[in-house]
């Protein structure tokens, strides 16, 4: 043992520890947990209880999740049908307007062929309507006839050449 081995045993022996006290002490102030430590066991704890917190609410984010996915595509198939209905309507109502406008159309016009519509003429309209049926009908039975074929000024018919009887005769064609 050396002097300061002493020295340290005559103090504890003054304080009333013996040299192994004094070594269990010194070894148990050491074994004392720093803030660092303490630190780390509360943070490991703390990731240890969100882990488990994520694996327990995971599921239910998901479905969460996968049901505003769905939420949102119904909302678009329903917009998309609403949509293709409202073309289907305009598309019919647009057929049934065409249809309309082809039937007036019809109409009017057999209307007109027919003079059907005599009876809202003036009597101007009614006067030039009867001059016209009147040249539509002789032109008719001409064709039907055959009189609309024949020349509308007589012509002579012709026969061969024959030598001038003007001298014999008196004509006065060559004198």
């Amino acid at each position: 043992m050396e002097l300061n081995d002493f020295m340290t045993m005559k103090a504890a022996l003054e304080n009333g520890m013996s040299p192994y006290e004094q070594f269990k002490v010194g070894h148990m102030q050491s074994k004392h947990a720093s803030g660092t430590a303490i630190t780390g066991v509360v943070l490991g704890s703390v990731a240890a209880a969100l882990g488990i917190g994520a694996w327990i609410f995971a599921p239910i984010y998901a479905n969460s999740r996968a049901k505003a996915a769905q939420d949102v595509a119904t909302a678009q198939n329903a917009g998309t049908a609403a949509l293709l209905n409202q073309t289907a309507g305009l598309l019919a109502t647009e057929r049934a307007e065409r249809v309309a406008g082809d039937i007036n159309l019809t109409n009017t016009v057999n209307d007109s062929v027919s003079g059907s519509q005599q009876g809202t003429l003036t009597a101007q309209q009614a006067a030039e309507l009867s001059a016209v049926q009147s040249v539509m009908n002789q032109t008719y039975s001409d064709f039907v006839t055959g009189r609309a074929s024949l020349n509308p000024t007589p012509v002579s018919l012709y026969s061969s050449p024959q030598p001038c009887a003007c001298p014999a005769s008196g004509c006065g064609c060559n004198g």
